[in-house]
């Protein structure tokens, strides 16, 4: 009985110690492992098994991209300038075995050569060409870190200077250039708004003026069309006089000719026309001969109903 007890607490003693060894490792992990002191082999993701008192876990490895942000740097221009720069770097472990015994701390030495390399960069540009040149600068940063943490199995993806702090004087006259310059714009847009405007209301008064223009054209064609109407009617009525006073007359000599009137008769009314050219304002009158013996013929008449 004693025998099977301790053949069950061995068991589960080993099982113990089996499932204590037992390592899963998370994706974007890698663990460095040792073996009696000595790098042994990188564990990948998934289901791994140690040998008890024989390996050990050197280093847990994260391999997604990090960031830090490198506190600000004193650096000095080539024109003598002294300003403040931080950085931000991107990186990520490549090599996990690199990483661990490549050097003591890495993030220590990237610190320490970005301040390096960043030194030596602004130390050949003036300070306008800093301040307008930060994807140049971040290029070559990264170029540089890139290559020198290489053989510590570390990649640089990406650099960023974060700010660029120049002294208190430089900052004051840039803030004055910079209010400057915006008067400046605000100064270009009002005089471009006014113009506009200008120009707007000149087209406007064009305008105007092209319609009022047209309509003046309009009413004169009106009023030429209103007279020439009015004397095409007063034609046609003058006209339709003159044809019925011609038919009168000819509806006169008509009932003469019907009535088979006389000589005595026909006399009477020359001399009947005669009177009306008489009322006129003619200053000679030519009596035809016919009318004379009439109107001494009528002379007599009348003097004979006189005597009467």
């Amino acid at each position: 009985m004693v025998g099977y007890i301790i053949i069950v607490l061995i068991i589960i003693a080993v099982l113990a110690l089996v499932f204590a060894n037992i390592r899963i490792v998370p994706q974007s992990k890698a663990f460095v492992i040792e073996r009696l002191g000595t790098y042994y082999k990188t564990w990948e993701t998934g289901l791994n098994l140690k040998l008890p008192f024989v390996d050990r876990i050197a280093k847990i490895v994260s391999l997604k991209e990090q960031v830090v942000d490198f506190p600000p740097q004193p650096v000095i221009t080539k024109d003598n300038v002294t300003m403040q720069i931080d950085t931000v770097v991107f990186y990520q472990i490549t090599d996990p075995k690199l990483y661990t015994y490549g050097v003591e701390s890495p993030l220590s030495a990237i610190e320490n050569l970005s301040a390096t390399t960043l030194r030596n960069i602004i130390g050949e540009l003036e300070l306008d060409s800093t301040l307008t040149s930060r994807d140049t600068i971040n290029a070559k940063i990264r170029v540089i870190l890139d290559e020198a943490t290489d053989p510590w199995g570390i990649k640089v993806n990406r650099v960023e200077l974060k700010n660029i702090i120049p002294p208190r004087e430089i900052q004051d006259a840039m803030e004055k250039q910079m209010k400057a310059e915006r008067e400046r714009r605000e100064a270009i847009l009002r005089a471009e708004g006014e113009k506009q405007s200008r120009i707007l209301v000149a087209e406007g008064h064009k305008e105007s003026k092209i319609l009022e223009a047209e309509a003046e054209k309009q009413s004169a064609i009106l009023h030429a069309e209103a007279v020439k109407e009015a004397k095409i009617r007063e034609a046609e009525g003058e006209a339709q006089a003159i044809a019925t006073v011609q038919q009168a007359e000819a509806d006169a000599i008509k009932l003469l000719n019907e009535a088979n009137a006389n000589d005595a008769v026909l006399r009477l009314k020359s001399l009947d026309a005669f009177a009306k050219a008489a009322d006129g304002q003619a200053t000679k009158i030519i009596i035809p001969s016919e009318i004379q013996g009439v109107a001494g013929l009528a002379e007599g008449v009348i003097e004979a109903v006189k005597d009467k």
